[in-house]
């Protein structure tokens, strides 16, 4: 390890760590030969006392759905029945040892998560990862998943890839990057050269490890003396991979024979590399000599990449392609079938049916286990062999479809555009249209991907009206999304009958009582089996959209609910989002906030841009409301790079209401002016603008500009006697107060602190602050009071201080100088031990808390143990008690 001493430092410092506790992850990258595989080994070395678990990725096992994480948890088998069952079951379906599929990924994930812990046990665990760039997604995705959420268990995760860039789903680990070693410590690595040779070697390996020592090995004698002809390439990669070839060259024919049948293999299994070369072990015996390959028992391992690399690369195609031949011959075995499949596809030269079905079961048999990555790329070069065009297309369909659902918007879209016959076929081209939808969705626009779902529910309208439905809410979901009030009536139109599509039928072209009986019977329908899930979670946004949002809580909690129980993981991030979207309006901060953040860590794990984003702004309109500017402001600024580029008009909408309540709390009624008009602009329709018509009038009010809350008052009142809500009829009398003479306004803020009564304590702190502060200007000074201090003690309890600064300025104005009431229990804790405290009281187990929150059952004890004490409280039966007082 010459030249490596900030780096073991930093590798000491973790598994130091990792002794009391603290769990930590590193991803070590940098070139090929930079000495990686050297820092892991370390690692291990340097692991005294802890158990060390070691996986290198293979590039012949890119495709094999979780064959990384087998080959990780192999020694620790026995564990897996130690995991709750629905991981455990997880686990055992994706090794192949159940026919069982998995519905969501993210069990997968949890299961990594708790393994690691298990394997940690009452000690430590060290797991190291190397080649991450050659191992399949499945894998990755799960390992990191995992290494996210570490915290207590005492388990170090370190990772080696080559290049960042192209090892999708390790962004936002903490990095280590290998840089050449210095002049210094190169030079200690080449001996008993001429100092000419020497400088050279230095010069050509520009300190790479593994250069150094074989551009030094590969020398002549000659060369040794001094004679070296100059060096033609500069890369040192591309100089040791000429090396290891030149060394491949000189071993016997038997030997390079049996190389090349061991690079084309993805088992390592020794007997079944002899047995597809015809060979005897004794012919590996030049390869070992030359220290190009390791045996160790009954497995064959490559010393580096490049050997392994060079051994292919560098035999004729003809030679590649017999031996992929032969090693499927000998791939037999049931548990080889997914290794036979992909050998064959190697294999194959031309369009072959029979291997394209095979491909096509293991896509089936990956996109049963979650693993999207996998089963896309199956599909992608089954697609390709298949000769029938139909059949073609529906492949590279199934891939977009896959690439699309893993995240991989690009790719799917890449995929969607190579099919040619879809049209043909009105069943395709619904497919098709959903598909590209869904990656348009993911990435680009909501507009375009409505318009691509109407576009072809016209087209195959009268020759598959069974797609109708599902294309049509697709397009409605869509156009919510962007605001587009003419794209959701042109939606409704096309099947007006339809009761998810006769709602904004009718809301949009004004007819509001119409809307509320048509929605009538989409809330009875409650959770019947035969409501889509699609039409359900619409239900509940109207049910919002139109201020009903007792009901629209229920859908939403309903199909929370729904997502957790059916494993619809992709989901679950718009069903959190509506659910924390309508406890904001009700004023539950504290559940909006832990939902909402619960939806973005599962968007974000699911690279669902598009939901993030929404997510970002609801939590972003949280922090504004604590007045937390900093947190407010990254979230809403990152929330909009993404949705204004993109027409995503109402979560921009929601992002600058965020902005606009931030500065309205901190006394810049200007800015606040500006912010919820500018809001209301991007909503794209005065209905989807009318939640922050309250606010919009209040900072017009508090700027000196009343002229400007005029219409938004008037819209308020229609609004609200058109739906007959009573917590919109406070907001619009409390609107009225703010604007009417002194003689009208008593009597609309009576109104609105009546109507208030049962429903939002944040609504009504903000009409008792605004009350009390008209109260007291008018020398009322006594009933001022009253209000003010209900109005603090709310604010106080919800940790909203900008407001509560407000109230407690006013009550001082008003000559009572008392301090608040003490929040909540719960303000004293963090706001993930307020997450873990809230379930415990519910009597979850800690494993039960864990799979909610995507933690380690060791870190839910960690933080009961630190919220004990903060409550006053010993044991976990006393917490419901404490949360209630």
């Amino acid at each position: 390890m010459q030249g490596r001493a900030a780096e073991r430092d930093q590798i000491d410092r973790m598994l130091d760590a990792a002794v009391d506790g603290a769990s930590s992850t590193l991803l070590v990258h940098g070139e090929a030969g930079i000495g990686k595989t050297a820092l892991l080994d370390y690692a291990a070395a340097r692991a005294s006392g802890m158990r060390v678990l070691r996986i290198d990725g293979l590039e012949s096992e890119t495709e094999l759905a979780f064959a990384g994480l087998h080959q990780l948890f192999l020694p620790v088998m026995d564990l897996v029945d130690q995991l709750p069952g629905p991981q455990a079951r997880a686990l055992r379906a994706v090794f192949g040892l159940t026919d069982d599929t998995v519905r969501d990924r993210f069990v997968i994930g949890l299961a990594v998560l708790t393994m690691l812990a298990e394997a940690a046990g009452e000690g430590t665990l060290l797991c190291l990862v190397d080649d991450v760039q050659w191992l399949d997604r499945a894998s990755v995705d799960a390992l990191t998943f995992a290494a996210r959420r570490l915290q207590v268990e005492g388990v170090v995760l370190i990772f080696a890839a080559r290049d960042t860039a192209g090892v999708a789903g390790v962004v936002g680990l903490p990095t280590l990057h290998l840089a050449g070693l210095d002049q210094e410590a190169a030079a200690a690595l080449v001996v008993d050269l001429p100092p000419y040779v020497r400088e050279r070697i230095l010069d050509e390996a520009q300190g790479n490890p593994l250069a150094l020592r074989e551009l030094s090995a590969a020398l002549t004698p000659t060369q040794r003396a001094g004679q070296l002809s100059p060096l033609t390439l500069s890369a040192p990669s591309n100089r040791v991979l000429d090396a290891f070839q030149d060394q491949i060259r000189r071993l016997p024919e038997a030997t390079r024979a049996l190389l090349l049948m061991a690079a084309a293999d993805d088992t390592g299994t020794l007997d079944l590399i002899l047995r597809a070369a015809g060979a005897t072990v004794g012919d590996l015996e030049p390869a070992e000599r030359a220290d190009l390959i390791v045996l160790t028992g009954d497995v064959l391992r490559f010393r580096h990449p490049l050997i392994r690399y060079a051994a292919y690369q560098g035999s004729p195609f003809a030679g590649r392609v017999a031996a992929h031949q032969a090693m499927a011959a000998v791939l037999v075995a049931p548990e080889h079938a997914h290794r036979r499949a992909w050998q064959l596809a190697a294999a194959a030269t031309g369009p072959d049916d029979r291997v394209a079905d095979e491909l096509e079961r293991v896509a089936v048999w990956a996109g049963g286990r979650q693993a999207l990555a996998s089963a896309s790329a199956a599909y992608e070069r089954a697609a390709q062999l298949t000769a029938e065009p139909e059949d073609r297309a529906r492949r590279f369909i199934a891939a977009a479809q896959a690439a699309a659902d893993a995240g991989q918007d690009e790719r799917g879209g890449r995929l969607a555009a190579m099919v040619e016959v879809a049209s043909q076929d009105p069943g395709l081209a619904a497919d098709l249209a959903r598909v590209r939808a869904v990656v348009e969705l993911g990435y680009g626009s909501p507009d375009v991907a409505g318009r691509i779902l109407l576009d072809c529910a016209n087209q195959i309208g009268p020759r598959r009206p069974d797609k109708l439905p599902a294309l049509l809410v697709d397009a409605l979901h869509a156009a919510f999304s962007s605001g587009n009030a003419d794209l959701i009536a042109a939606v409704a139109a096309q099947a007006p009958a339809e009761p998810v599509l006769a709602v904004p039928g009718c809301l949009f072209a004004g007819d509001v009582p119409g809307a509320l009986r048509a929605l009538r019977p989409l809330v009875a329908a409650g959770g019947r089996t035969d409501t889509g899930f699609m039409d359900r979670l619409m239900t509940g946004i109207y049910c919002h959209l139109t201020a009903d949002d007792e009901t629209a809580y229920e859908i939403a909690t309903e199909a929370v609910d729904h997502c957790r129980d059916s494993g619809m993981g992709g989901w679950l991030p718009t069903a959190l989002h509506l659910l924390a979207r309508v406890e904001l309006t009700l004023g539950q901060h504290d559940a909006a906030s832990m939902h909402a953040a619960e939806g973005l860590r599962l968007a974000e794990g699911y690279d669902l841009a598009h939901r993030a984003a929404h997510l970002r702004a609801v939590l972003a309109t949280l922090a504004a409301v604590r007045g937390e500017e900093e947190q407010a402001r990254r979230l809403a600024r990152d929330a909009m790079s993404y949705t204004q580029p993109r027409g995503i008009g109402r979560a921009t909408a929601d992002a600058l209401w965020a902005l606009g309540l931030l500065d309205l709390g901190l006394g810049r009624a200007d800015a606040a002016l500006q912010r919820f008009e500018a809001a209301r602009a991007a909503s794209g329709h005065p209905l989807f603008g009318a939640f922050l018509l309250p606010d919009l009038v209040e900072a017009a009010v508090r700027a000196g500009r009343p002229e400007r809350a005029a219409e938004p008052v008037r819209l308020l009142d229609e609004w609200a006697e058109t739906t007959g809500r009573p917590a919109l009829a406070a907001l619009a009398h409390r609107c009225r107060a703010l604007t009417a003479s002194d003689g009208e306004a008593e009597q609309h803020f009576g109104s609105a602190v009546r109507l208030h009564r049962g429903g939002s304590a944040v609504d009504q702190a903000r009409t008792g602050l605004l009350y009390g502060e008209w109260l007291r200007r008018a020398r009322r000074k006594l009933e001022a009071r009253g209000h003010l201090r209900d109005a603090l003690d709310t604010f106080t309890a919800l940790g909203a201080e900008p407001w509560a600064h407000r109230a407690r300025a006013e009550l001082r104005a008003s000559g009572d100088a008392a301090e608040p009431s003490l929040g909540g229990p719960l303000s004293r804790l963090s706001p993930q031990e307020r997450e873990v405290v809230r379930l415990a009281a519910t009597g979850a187990t800690n494993r039960e808390i864990a799979a909610q929150l995507f933690l380690s059952p060791r870190t839910v004890g960690h933080h009961l143990y630190r919220a004990f004490p903060k409550l006053g409280v010993t044991s976990r039966t006393d917490l419901a008690t404490v949360l209630a007082s």
